[in-house]
């Protein structure tokens, strides 16, 4: 794994990427100061993100994958998806509120989580071993926030910037996995009462627990794994819409209930 970036590098682009998510405000891509930034540099910044936040005391609650559908992967010109972690205050309950003036420009994304009950290891591992692991799944729909301007990014920034999270929130119901087709599970996305988008788990490479094996797999190549008891969310369904405040949304999972917020 290249690395390029010294320890004071390191540092000063994870204060001024977290700060810019802190204080909402919007920030160039760091590639254009960097550019010749390596994606385990992209890793250093987002570890040290997550070191910075667990030091003032805040708890991570969840990992999450992003860029899970082949055709987006495609359209980036990557070969594989990305990761980042979920902080305690992230997280939003069922029929919350998200507060607008604390991010730059929300969108919504629709998704399925995994909550595990045994730890799982990369390199190899497989769907198989995800669903064995699978305590339940549960709806989720994230809020993702670029800190970078006008949502312009490489794939390299988007890493450091933490994968773009900022706010999730969970609700509907638990479900066995085994009692459900995650390939075919239908999700309806309602923004003010309208449909905006559709979609099925298969969006999500091919099958939600796909997504996680891959993040144990990435993980491995920093010596991490997936603990039992870890909160996933596998990336999105239905592409990201939008939302400012006075915006409600709602998205209805087949057999899965729905979870819904409102934006302030």
């Amino acid at each position: 794994m290249t690395r390029t970036l010294t320890r004071e590098q390191l540092l000063a682009l994870a204060e001024h990427i977290e700060n810019a998510e802190l204080n909402a405000h919007e920030i160039g891509k760091v590639t254009n100061d960097h550019p010749e930034m390596t994606f385990a540099d992209a890793y250093d910044v987002q570890w040290e993100i997550r070191r910075r936040k667990e030091a003032r005391g805040n708890r991570i609650v969840g990992l999450k994958m992003g860029l899970t559908s082949w055709a987006k992967m495609a359209q980036m010109g990557v070969q594989t998806p990305i990761y980042g972690f979920l902080a305690d205050y992230f997280s939003v309950s069922d029929g919350g509120v998200v507060d607008c003036s604390k991010l730059i420009h929300p969108k919504v994304e629709a998704e399925i989580g995994f909550v595990t009950k045994a730890p799982l290891h990369g390199p190899g591992c497989h769907v198989g071993q995800v669903l064995a692991a699978t305590d339940f799944v549960v709806p989720a729909v994230e809020v993702i926030d670029s800190r970078y301007e006008n949502f312009r990014f490489d794939l390299i920034s988007v890493v450091a910037d933490n994968a773009s999270s900022t706010r999730f929130i969970t609700g509907g119901r638990m479900a066995d996995s085994a009692e459900l087709d995650l390939r075919t599970l239908g999700v309806v996305m309602e923004k003010n009462g309208e449909v905006v988008e559709l979609g099925a788990g298969a969006a999500v490479l091919g099958h939600p627990a796909s997504s996680v094996a891959m993040l144990a797999n990435l993980l491995a190549e920093r010596g991490e794994h997936i603990p039992a008891g870890t909160f996933i969310m596998t990336g999105g369904i239905t592409a990201a819409v939008p939302v400012a405040p006075g915006d409600h949304i709602t998205v209805r999972y087949q057999g899965l209930g729905s979870v819904s917020a409102r934006f302030v």
